[in-house]
């Protein structure tokens, strides 16, 4: 993706709100359960809050169980990038935005077809931008 954002903290301090730069960019998570679009079922997208990059559809969206919003694929592989996670004595997949860095959440291989993978985000991490249509199927 040719149009990178970079910001410097402070910058990122300016424009989230104290929660979004915890999740984002310290690399936080939300509990299980709260986030305002873990059971949402309405059509639409979902963007980085950080920078508006569109990285997943409510198309793929489905209910895991895990207690964050699941997705077996983003709208597009160049929209996000992984990262090896190390932290909390495990090895993880961590998911990031590819526009601007902003940490999503992490990706399991433990999800549906036609993809077999499970892309845990934090609803902190993302905007939804509703559809006309109702509600989704999810």
């Amino acid at each position: 993706m040719k149009d990178k954002i970079t910001k410097t903290n402070e910058e990122w301090r300016d424009t989230l709100t104290p929660e979004q730069y915890r999740i984002t960019r310290e690399k936080g998570t939300e509990r299980p359960f709260t986030g305002e679009y873990v059971l949402l079922k309405k059509k639409g997208r979902y963007e980085c809050v950080a920078c508006g990059n569109e990285l997943f559809s409510s198309d793929s969206k489905y209910d895991s169980g895990s207690g964050w919003p699941s997705f077996w694929e983003p709208v597009s592989p160049e929209k996000i990038g992984t990262e090896r996670d190390t932290s909390l004595g495990m090895v993880r997949t961590e998911v990031v935005c590819d526009r601007c860095g902003a940490h999503l959440g992490h990706v399991f291989e433990d999800g549906p077809q036609p993809t077999g993978l499970r892309y845990c985000i934090n609803s902190v991490a993302l905007e939804f931008v509703e559809e006309e249509g109702g509600e989704s199927g999810t």
